[in-house]
């Protein structure tokens, strides 16, 4: 209960400690205080209202709908598929679409779709419901979900876009956007604007077409005559992403993102990536030659793993360097570059595996 003294309300810790007792033993009980501290903060410095009180709650019930989807889904990378809810079975982007899904679900990866009409049931269709998830959201229109993902439990009913997109893009090892309108536009621009800004974890984004069409090819000759030409973006920027027409093609990007490169995370100023394969010094050396003018400071070095790796990432040989803020996109061609690099098998991670 809230208490007061001359310093204002607190959180009594014993209350904090007798509602942590009813839970599971867990590691996360830091986190739980954390969060609970944070309500009481929301009480004690806002005079919330009731339409706030509904928000806050809304978003909480979003949080742990998703949290408790995918917890059994953790290790599996997924794919997420956007394109336009209107687009209708019989066209050539629907086929590509579903056949893109059939065929990346073939290679071990699970898909992800906002659950709707259109390109998002092709990808459910495609994936089957055992393969593929629903993010759905309520909308006055268009978003019912289809019925290949319908009364499936991993089918996800969100009441807002913002903890919807949190999940794309927390789940996703992958993006896929196939033509669409506004709704396709804005994942484009803000997905391409967090990979840019290292705000989202590097993957693959490609942008997918059916054969010969041009929606992405102008869209590309935007981003170039406009925000390239005048400076806004670097040419690198432009690399973030790939344009395809082609199913395989398609995949074997995907494929190839995850062959050595396996994942990465900061320690502290550290940047740390993991990787499914083991760098020779030579290698090691060629980063060091073709990268530097991504660092802050030092080189790039191997690094050991560290005590606070989860089981599944333990055992992953990791490179770790002082990455400059603004060289996320340079930092998608040394992926793309460490990649090519000769490596002779090896015992750890599968790449579709997280």
């Amino acid at each position: 209960m809230l208490v007061s003294d001359e310093k204002g309300y607190f959180y009594q810790a014993k209350n904090i400690q007798r509602l942590l007792n009813k839970l599971p033993n867990y590691d996360g009980n830091k986190w739980l205080k954390r969060s609970l501290k944070t309500l009481a903060k929301i009480v004690k410095k806002n005079k919330i209202d009731t339409l706030e009180w509904k928000i806050l709650t809304a978003t909480l019930k979003d949080l742990e709908k998703g949290f408790r989807v995918f917890s059994n889904y953790t290790h599996y990378r997924k794919i997420t598929i956007f394109g336009s809810a209107r687009t209708s079975s019989d066209a050539l982007e629907y086929k590509l679409a579903r056949d893109f899904a059939q065929e990346i679900t073939k290679l071990g990866f699970m898909v992800l779709t906002g659950a709707g009409g259109g390109i998002m049931a092709a990808g459910n269709e495609g994936a089957t419901a055992e393969k593929s998830f629903g993010l759905n959201v309520k909308l006055p229109f268009e978003q019912s979900a289809n019925s290949f993902i319908e009364n499936d439990p991993k089918l996800i009913r969100f009441k807002y876009f913002f903890t919807r997109k949190l999940f794309f893009l927390k789940e996703s090892d992958g993006i896929v956007l196939f033509p669409g309108g506004f709704g396709t536009q804005d994942e484009a621009f803000e997905t391409t604007t967090l990979c840019q800004t290292g705000r989202q974890p590097p993957i693959p984004l490609i942008l997918m077409d059916k054969p010969d069409g041009n929606y992405w090819k102008s869209w590309h000759d935007y981003i170039c005559d406009h925000l390239l030409e005048n400076g806004y973006i670097q040419p690198e920027d432009t690399e973030i992403y790939t344009i395809t027409d082609n199913v395989d093609t398609a995949c074997k990007v995907i494929q190839e993102f995850y062959r050595v490169y396996h994942s990465c995370r900061y320690v502290k100023d550290l940047f740390v990536m993991r990787l499914n394969y083991d760098l020779t010094a030579t290698q090691i050396e060629q980063l060091n030659d073709k990268f530097s003018d991504i660092l802050i400071a030092g080189k790039i070095e191997k690094i050991p793993t560290s005590g606070k790796e989860k089981a599944e990432t333990a055992l992953l040989p990791s490179i770790g360097f002082y990455l400059q803020p603004r060289k996320f996109s340079r930092l998608y061609q040394m992926i793309n570059f460490i990649n090519t690099l000769p490596c002779e098998d090896s015992a750890y991670c599968s790449p579709q595996y997280r």
